[in-house]
């Protein structure tokens, strides 16, 4: 039961956040939001087929927009602007990573991915960039399949990368062909999506349950990818991966505040040889905390072996105790920074927010 206190110690190093003043929810997008393609009309069209490039930042960075205006509507009972929608939480990270340098080429064999290069480039070479292709293409294609984008299955390519192009999966019958369960998962959460009766707690199911089944393919499939990092950026990648499953059994809500606030823990640029936990001179006093739990999280989710995640999830499984879990996080954050809880406090005063469930 040593993960518990564990576990609790690295959520409140995720949420102790020094929370700046917020006056417009567009301050808190990704990097080039605006300057990315918001729909279909803005790619280039062959033949009736709409081509994509995911390995360009601004191509990647637009099947996340129109994912997010697309299903907006399903959110807004939440809350206004589309703060609510629980698909934020993978443009944000595809944001951090662009813009700490993660999905450059990790061995600087080419300028992919630099100021001094193309910047915008997103490199196959990335273990990040690679991880992250399947967390957007999967949902965006199934998204397609579920009805939800407005065109038809086979009105969307993806173009494949420079190289390795049998890992990855192009169209909508390709990754059914190549992905089944994970594809299959996915589009589950979309149909519930559309579905009234479905709950945000149902919905949270839904998403974390594709998401850390993808993460569980991608795990075993891109190892070789680590290799290309430093040491420490490697280990780094994979107590994040580790973390990333633990907080899908707890269902926490990737909605755009609280994933933008918790980035913040997040180191801000590229690990290199000689970083050292926690005294690394350029992260904050709260970087540091964060990435030492991380590190700790890891150790024991390995010593034990297959017994501390499945143990969480089973203390997750109610709707009472994930409820009591994010309440007794509040009580720590407001003894560590009352302004974060304040704003919480306020949106669900001014939005009615969070009658019957979990939607900040």
């Amino acid at each position: 039961m040593a993960v518990l206190p564990l576990w609790s110690c690295l959520l409140v190093g995720y949420f102790s956040v020094s929370l700046a003043e917020l006056s417009n929810l567009s301050d808190l997008y990704p990097p080039l939001w605006k300057e990315s393609p918001g729909q279909f009309s803005d790619y280039r069209v062959e033949n009736g087929t709409y081509i994509i490039d995911p390995w360009v930042y601004t191509d990647r960075l637009g099947m996340y927009k129109i994912l997010i205006n697309k299903t907006a509507t399903y959110f807004e009972k939440y809350a206004p602007e589309n703060e609510q929608n629980i698909l934020w939480g993978l443009p944000v990270q595809h944001g951090w990573q662009y813009r700490t340098g993660r999905l450059a080429d990790p061995r600087r064999w080419t300028d992919c991915g630099y100021e001094s290069g193309d910047r915008l480039c997103i490199s196959v070479d990335s273990w990040w960039a690679d991880v992250n292709f399947f967390l957007c293409a999967l949902p965006f294609l199934a998204a397609v399949d579920s009805d939800i984008m407005g065109i038809a299955s086979d009105q969307v390519m993806l173009l494949p990368p420079p190289k390795d192009q049998t890992k990855f999966c192009l169209n909508v019958s390709g990754c059914q062909s190549s992905f089944p369960g994970k594809m299959s998962q996915w589009i589950a959460f979309f149909q519930h999506l559309q579905s009234p009766s479905t709950s945000f707690d149902e919905l949270l199911e839904y998403l974390w349950g594709a998401h850390t089944s993808t993460l569980d393919y991608t795990d075993k499939s891109l190892n070789e990818r680590l290799e290309y990092l430093s040491k420490p950026e490697a280990n780094f990648g994979r107590n994040w991966a580790t973390a990333v499953k633990y907080l899908g059994a707890s269902l926490f809500p990737t909605t755009l505040i609280r994933v933008h606030e918790f980035q913040k823990g997040l180191p801000s640029r590229m690990f290199v040889n000689g970083d050292r936990v926690p005294c690394i001179s350029d992260f904050t006093n709260f970087q540091n905390t964060v990435l030492l739990s991380l590190n700790l999280l890891y150790k024991v989710d390995n010593s034990i072996g297959s017994l501390s995640l499945p143990v969480w999830k089973t203390l997750m499984k109610t709707h009472e105790a994930r409820k009591l879990f994010l309440e007794f996080l509040e009580i720590i954050l407001k003894i560590f920074n009352p302004t974060f809880l304040d704003m919480i406090n306020e949106l669900k005063r001014n939005d009615n927010l969070l009658s019957n469930n979990f939607k900040i």
